[in-house]
């Protein structure tokens, strides 16, 4: 005797491995326009559902949750937090509710990290300057490490930061320099 496969309706796009692995798993609806999902649509698809695969754009709340199919198990949010979703309706509806807590830790680092370099530095600000300045400024990163002189020549300290996100140098665009070539053998 063979139980068919669970029917998950996924209301917006989903990186493609994780697509790809749900349709082998499950009996999956996916969303290939990327729109979001109309209240309409969500009602629809939470009265046949099995698993509802929601992100943080969908509001999920009190009414449609009441409203849902039998079917309906499971609602597994893809991204962090589940403000969007009214939880106690859902419990006391029987369904489960989950989310993908720590799926935005990194970003949230590396964001931190370029916040913390960049305001008291003024990136954003020098990097209109050299935008919009007159003549011939160099404009490849490769020839920006020749324009910044000396401090090129310092890149060990720029190493150290790369090392920590676990960099790879993929290509030498100018293996002739000396400073490149430097730098490039202490990311090896």
């Amino acid at each position: 005797m063979t139980t068919s496969k669970p029917l998950v309706i996924v209301t917006r796009k989903l990186p493609d491995p994780v697509e790809t692995r749900m349709m082998e798993l499950f009996n999956t609806r996916l969303n290939m326009t990327d729109e979001p999902f109309s209240r309409d649509q969500l009602k629809a698809a939470m009265a046949e559902a099995d698993i509802l695969i929601p992100t943080v754009t969908d509001k999920l709340d009190a009414k449609l949750i009441e409203e849902a199919g039998p079917a309906l198990k499971l609602i597994a949010s893809f991204g962090t937090g589940v403000d969007h979703i009214d939880v106690p309706a859902a419990k006391k509806k029987g369904i489960v509710v989950t989310n993908t807590p720590g799926v935005l830790t990194e970003d949230t680092a590396d964001m931190t990290m370029a916040l913390i370099l960049s305001v008291p530095r003024r990136l954003v600000e020098g990097e209109k300057l050299v935008r919009n300045a007159p003549g011939n400024l160099p404009s490849r990163a490769a020839d920006n490490l020749i324009w910044l002189g000396r401090y090129a020549e310092r890149c060990e300290a720029s190493v150290r930061i790369l090392r920590a996100y676990n960099a790879r140098l993929a290509e030498l665009s100018k293996p002739d320099l000396p400073i490149l070539t430097h730098c490039a053998a202490l990311l090896d």
